[in-house]
């Protein structure tokens, strides 16, 4: 186990509106509100068509291949997640979210693009002081947090 500590900084509320792709939006707001670290928690609709990540192929096996899953119809989400900024100072957003629609789930990571149907509702806790980036580690080729 790593570990870094951080406090907590300020908290946002956050509506995306109808269309907009969660990630991308979050990422941006970041960069305008000078976001370093955070922790998310998202609750709201994901549209038809929206694209979710749900594992690799194989289970141990090199290089890994993404297994994709797209929405069909209009999803209910909940989500959480944690944003860092990566060695060159990009903020990257990883968030797993539940997609459910009539007694049926689907959940994955959420960086192929889920589009919001309406409205969807973030609350963001940024996270101070700490040293945590995301780091691309090898072999896996994923860029991945290192506290």
């Amino acid at each position: 186990m790593n570990f870094s500590e951080a406090r907590q900084g300020r908290v946002f509320v956050l509506r995306l509106e109808d269309g907009e792709i969660v990630h991308e939006i979050i990422e941006q707001f970041a960069i305008d509100q000078n976001i370093l670290a955070a922790s998310l928690i998202i609750v709201g609709g994901a549209d038809d068509g929206s694209r979710l990540v749900v594992g690799p192929r194989k289970d141990r096996g090199l290089p890994l291949e993404p297994m994709k899953f797209e929405l069909e119809n209009v999803h209910e989400v909940a989500g959480v997640g944690t944003l860092f900024r990566d060695e060159e100072g990009t903020p990257l957003l990883h968030m797993h979210m539940a997609c459910g629609r009539a007694g049926k789930s689907v959940t994955g990571c959420i960086r192929d693009g889920v589009k919001v149907w309406h409205i969807m509702e973030v609350i963001i806790h940024e996270l101070v002081g700490t040293t945590a980036k995301r780091v691309v580690e090898e072999p896996l080729g994923l860029t991945l947090l290192r506290p």
